[in-house]
């Protein structure tokens, strides 16, 4: 085999090429976080401050300059200070003239000036070139390395060649770029890290009334009827047996409610005949809040799961079986097996266990660090056809938990049927219609329109435009 020399092989661009020195206005906690990731990734780093000395709190290796003497050692300057200070930077428009602003900053509260920081930053120095960015990770992420957090950085920017260069300075730092287009997205970009948790309201209020209205149900059927008729305090319930109707109930009604939006779209797409219009509002808001819908009914199935395991223990539940055992004993009887019953709990229990591992699979597959490594095909298949085969057995769980009980009148209170009844309302139409959707002749149709086969295209060019469709 034939020798390669050494100095034939090409130089790495890390070992031949220095990097470009970073100018950091302001020595706060993001400041000098930045300033030690850069450091560490092989950035020379000066800090601009209104003092000029050197502290302990700062990364060794880093020097510091007043602004104006920073400035000029670097073409990248980030901005890491408050809007209220911005003022001092029209003294040094001169130095910054044709320099690389990056602005970091975000506001206490969403849209509290007219203007975002970036733009007002870019009105202060007009001669610079001010690029939004860095504002969505935290000092803690930054000192972290970013492993446990969130990796993106929004970008946006005027000017095409000082964006790239920030997206490069991005990249360096282990983190991803997500360009966002010019400066007028800064506003939104600002208010990003001040919304807390935009997809997780309506999930958590509409968990929040169904639980509500569950529980006040039942209290109804097992406490209030049994004190008003018989007398009995059924209190007790209260603690565990009636959490534990309820968690199931809105675990199975919150996951039919993940796929209940895309019948209800596949549904106006047929009676449309298209699919270029676009949906109601409140359908693409419930579209895009399907995945926290799925978690937050995971976790009242994993209150279930918690809340059967313990009913052995439960003092209640003792109680009866010592009765029971001790009325046997005195009248010599024992309880005649059925095997039908047999099969019926053992039916409910496996579906239960089957479904509920299911149900598992498909939060875990929504996780950012799992649905990252499978590919779209991959992803839908578990979120769609597993989901709906979740969906499936969870309602089979309590169809088969009802048994008999359905069509009993002796188990009506009040005219209120059992709390199960219920939960089985919104699951069973879904599958229902899905099974309707899925037919042949109706998913042809469904299918040619999702590939953009429309049935009267001028009325649907004429009405795509319209919001209030």
């Amino acid at each position: 085999m034939e020798k390669i020399h050494t100095d034939e092989l090409p130089l790495t661009t890390n070992s031949s090429e220095k990097q470009e020195t970073v100018c950091i206005f302001g020595t706060g906690d993001f400041g000098r976080s930045l300033g030690f990731k850069l450091l560490q990734c092989g950035y020379p780093v000066v800090f601009g401050s209104r003092n000029p000395r050197m502290s302990s709190l700062l990364p060794k290796g880093a020097e510091v300059l007043s602004h104006s003497e920073a400035a000029q050692k670097s073409d990248i300057i980030i901005i890491a200070i408050h809007r209220e200070h911005y003022d001092f930077l029209t003294e040094l428009t001169e130095v910054l003239n044709g320099k690389i602003l990056v602005d970091i900053s975000n506001n206490l509260k969403i849209n509290q000036y007219p203007e975002s920081n970036a733009e007002h930053l870019a009105q202060l120095v007009p001669g610079a070139h001010v690029v939004k960015a860095f504002n969505t990770i935290s000092a803690w992420a930054l000192q972290s390395g970013a492993l446990d957090a969130s990796r993106q950085v929004f970008v946006s920017g005027n000017d095409s060649t000082a964006k790239q260069r920030v997206m490069d300075l991005v990249r360096a730092l282990g983190l991803t770029p997500l360009d966002q287009g010019s400066l007028v997205a800064a506003k939104e970009i600002e208010n990003y890290p001040l919304q807390l948790f935009p997809m997780w309201r309506f999930p958590l209020r509409l968990s929040a009334v169904l639980c509500l209205f569950l529980f006040l149900y039942c209290v109804i059927r097992d406490v209030i009827y049994p004190y008003v008729y018989e007398k009995k305090d059924e209190t007790f319930r209260l603690a565990v047996s009636i959490p534990n109707r309820v968690f199931p109930i809105a675990a199975l009604t919150l996951l039919a409610l993940v796929y209940l939006p895309g019948v209800i779209a596949a549904i106006l797409q047929l009676y449309r005949g298209t699919k270029y219009r676009r949906f109601p509002a409140w359908l693409d808001h419930w579209m895009l809040c399907r995945k926290q819908l799925g978690l937050v009914a995971l976790g009242f199935a994993f209150l279930h799961a918690i809340y059967t395991l313990v009913i052995p223990i439960r003092y209640y539940v003792r109680w009866r079986l010592k009765n029971l055992t001790v009325t046997q004993v005195i009248t010599n009887k024992d309880s005649p097996f059925i095997p039908s019953s047999a099969w019926l709990n053992d039916a409910y229990v496996s579906l239960g266990i089957l479904g509920f591992f299911l149900f598992v699979l498909l939060g875990i597959t929504s996780l950012p660090s799992v649905s990252n490594t499978v590919n779209w095909r991959e992803f839908r298949f578990v979120q769609s056809k597993l989901g709906y085969l979740t969906l499936i057995l969870c309602t089979a769980h309590t169809l088969v938990y009802g048994g008999k009980k359905f069509l009993n009148p002796s188990f009506l209170r009040w005219c209120l049927p059992s709390a199960y009844v219920l939960a089985l309302i919104i699951p069973c139409t879904v599958l229902v219609i899905k099974f309707i959707l899925i037919m042949p002749c109706i998913d042809k149709t469904l299918t040619r329109i999702r590939q953009g086969w429309e049935r009267n295209p001028k009325i649907s060019s004429a009405l795509n435009g319209k919001t209030d469709i």
